[in-house]
């Protein structure tokens, strides 16, 4: 797991064999952004929200077949109910925005958690998207609401559970496979990269079955400050790592 410096010169673009097909992103730092400028926590993330834009096109135009970014974990309810409110507004307007925002790229958009702790329009809106964009045929946008890594295994293995009860699956066919279809992510390809800018060094709970052989790549950037740039730099390191998968 290396650390990478927003100091350094521009990456060369990676040949496009060595583009990761699925990129984690942890969208970490907003609120220290803001408590940095003297402004409200929220204000961090109306300036993340614009970042995400940017960065989730620029995936895209990079070739990544798969992104997904955490957006709000199952433990970010124990914030301040003003910034948990505030992130919520902020989903609606992106929800609300969406279609016209990205009406010329092709990205399929994908919500990905528990849904039922979030508001009733919250939840339409999001179906939504999803319908009006399940035609395309570009990258995946999988945007993590409610989400965590533990909960999501748990889900899986209750439907297993109750496949099990039902007569439907014999125990003894419980492997891997049989657990990654019934995860929010299935029939997509495991996380190649996890990035988190912000100076943190852990996943947060995010992926965490998917990221089996993930690489790791941190900054030290907040999220607000994130660039176009950096992602290519990030990218850049992926390219020059050698994966062996438990080989030699």
């Amino acid at each position: 797991m290396a650390l990478f410096s927003s100091k350094k010169s521009a990456a060369r673009l990676t040949e496009p064999q060595l583009v990761p097909e699925h990129i984690g992103i942890i969208m970490d730092g907003n609120g220290r952004w803001a408590k940095k400028r003297g402004l409200p926590r929220q204000a961090g993330h109306v300036t993340g929200a614009k970042v995400f834009r940017t960065i989730a096109k620029h995936c895209e135009k990079r070739g990544i077949k798969v992104a997904t970014f955490y957006t709000f974990s199952t433990e970010n309810w124990k914030r301040p109910q003003e910034e948990v409110d505030a992130i919520m507004n902020l989903l609606r307007e992106y929800l609300k925005e969406s279609l016209a925002d990205f009406k010329k790229e092709n990205i399929r958009t994908r919500f990905i958690g528990d849904r039922s702790m979030l508001a009733p329009d919250i939840q339409e809106l999001m179906a939504e998207a999803e319908e009006a964009t399940a035609q395309k045929d570009g990258m995946i946008l999988n945007i993590a609401i409610n989400y965590g890594g533990q909960a999501e295994i748990a889900t899986a293995v209750r439907a297993i559970a109750q496949d099990v009860k039902d007569g439907a699956l014999d125990p003894d066919a419980i492997d891997e496979t049989c657990i990654e279809q019934r995860l929010y992510t299935a029939g997509q390809p495991p996380v190649d990269l996890i990035l988190r800018p912000s100076g943190e060094y852990r996943l947060s709970n995010f992926l965490i079955w998917q990221c089996a052989y993930a690489e790791y790549v941190f900054d030290e950037i907040l999220w607000p400050d994130f660039t176009t740039a950096d992602l290519d730099r990030a990218l850049d390191v992926y390219a020059g790592r050698h994966r062996r998968f438990g080989g030699v």
